[in-house]
């Protein structure tokens, strides 16, 4: 067996567990997307660390789940990560999840998984949903090249961000909220041009999931017309060389 193969089945082959924290992404959506390996190293885990254990609470429950949670979301963090550091010492196995897709994109997370690469705690942090990416894949912009900006500040700095992609050639990826959609594209217009390329990706792996691509101006019309929805992921083109 491959080392690779080893360290995937060790938690199933009764094997020493030692200390770990495991980085588990969720569904974004569609809980199709949950992995056989995320369902398994949350049955196995000693303990699941929760953004909001009410709706995590949904997702254990469909796939059986009986692990214990505790809280722990930006607002404890700072307070519950030492005791949570001395469990996994203490030979604890650890699983961190957020309310959808990978923990600490946007989403609480680093601070935990810091304090365990301080404390010399294997990290291992599984690969799964996260939504930025099938935005970007779909959006039809260049993706050879790319930065994840998270969301844009809503008061301070946010004229600094959007002036920086006046000279930014990559394609830049947002996070952003149905309710500043439309003034967010509005800004952008005034600062980059009404004709820079971008995409808006809405409700990724859901029901009502929608891409629209066209110019910055294409899209103040069209949201301006339909009231945007769900949780959105806006891609700007990078400036041409």
């Amino acid at each position: 067996m491959s080392t690779e193969n080893k360290k995937s089945s060790k938690l199933s082959s009764g094997e020493s567990k030692g200390a770990i924290l495991y980085v588990v992404p969720t569904p974004i959506g569609n809980l199709e997307d949950m992995t056989f390996r995320a369902i398994r190293v949350l049955k196995e885990a000693d303990l699941i660390l929760a953004e909001d254990t009410r709706t995590s609470g949904f997702l254990l429950k469909h796939f059986d789940i009986k692990t214990p949670m505790q809280s722990h979301h930006k607002f404890n963090e700072h307070k519950t990560v030492e005791s949570v550091i001395q469990r996994i010492k203490s030979g604890q196995i650890v699983a961190l999840i957020s309310d959808a897709g990978t923990p600490a994109i946007s989403d609480p997370g680093f601070l935990v998984v810091r304090q365990c690469v301080e404390n010399e705690i294997e990290v291992e942090c599984l690969p799964g949903a996260t939504a930025f990416v099938p935005a970007l894949v779909a959006s039809g912009l260049p993706n050879d090249r790319f930065c994840f900006e998270g969301f844009f500040p809503q008061k301070k700095g946010r004229q600094t961000k959007m002036t920086e992609l006046l000279t930014e050639k990559r394609t830049v990826i947002f996070y952003e909220s149905p309710y500043r959609l439309l003034k967010t594209l509005t800004q952008l217009a005034e600062v980059v041009g009404n004709e820079r390329r971008a995409s808006v990706s809405r409700e990724i792996s859901k029901l009502f999931e929608q891409t629209k691509r066209g110019t910055l101006i294409e899209l103040i019309e069209h949201f301006t017309a339909h009231n945007p929805k769900g949780e959105i992921v806006l891609i700007i083109a990078g400036v041409e060389e």
